[in-house]
């Protein structure tokens, strides 16, 4: 069971970004799926969370409005899509999988200029 968090980098405030995180070793039509990140010094965040269907999704209020997540499961691809980004979103950003308990390497995201 794997998962393989990509996309992060840096960015100018107000840019975007789109995480992807592919899983393998398991079907991910059958899990619900989240998205949380850590900045420096601080706890690990819950940003996002899809339900298996990706129809329901709930979000950390410090995103609404700005991040999206979103899934395919044909591609057991879970994606993050973040725009308006400011520099307080700067941290490594994780994949989860809740009820199979795994966690992704982390991407990371800087916003600066």
């Amino acid at each position: 069971v794997k998962l393989v968090e990509s996309g992060g980098g840096l960015v100018q405030p107000g840019g975007s970004l789109r995480l992807s995180c592919t899983v393998s070793g398991f079907a991910l039509r059958s899990y619900a799926m989240r998205w949380y990140r850590q900045a420096p010094g601080k706890e690990r965040e819950l940003v996002a969370t899809v339900d298996i269907a990706g129809v329901r999704t709930n979000y950390a209020d410090s995103v609404k409005s700005r991040f999206t997540i979103s899934r395919d499961n044909a591609k057991n691809t879970v994606y993050l899509g973040m725009n308006s980004l400011k520099p307080e979103d700067t941290a490594v950003y994780y994949c989860h999988a809740p009820v199979l308990a795994v966690w992704g390497q982390g991407t990371q995201v800087t916003v600066s200029s």
